[in-house]
């Protein structure tokens, strides 16, 4: 591995899980250390990273990250798994991070929960 590589993060706008991942970065300090590449839905930018990823990923979802060359993955947990790795900085003692995952990312997840069971028993009824 190249020691001039840097990961490269693929974080679309308004995405809770990109947020989780870059509150990480941001948090960290790792912001040097890594390359995002924004974009936001239905815009070129996302054109241009779909084909992209999709060459290395089975799916194509985001947030998404090159670790290594031609080592992609996309689940928020694992990248920051291994950004924490990186880093040495643990996700656990962050206190804005922390904030974000049992807050407001919590809520974001159980309202999505329950907007699933909603729609499926409504379609079944």
């Amino acid at each position: 591995m190249s020691d001039d590589f840097k990961p490269v993060l693929y974080l679309k706008e308004n995405c809770p899980f990109c947020l989780k991942v870059r509150i990480f970065v941001l948090e960290s300090g790792s912001a040097d250390q890594v390359t995002v590449r924004d974009f936001t839905e239905g815009t070129e930018g996302e054109t241009s990273v779909k084909p992209e990823l999709s060459a290395h990923l089975d799916k194509v979802s985001f947030p998404a990250a090159q670790m290594a060359p031609g080592i992609f993955i996309n689940e928020s947990d694992d990248i920051i798994a291994k950004l924490e790795a990186l880093s040495g900085k643990p996700a656990a003692q962050m206190t804005v991070y922390q904030n974000y995952v049992n807050g407001a990312f919590s809520l974001a997840m159980t309202l999505w929960r329950e907007n699933v069971e909603l729609k499926q028993a409504a379609a079944s009824a």
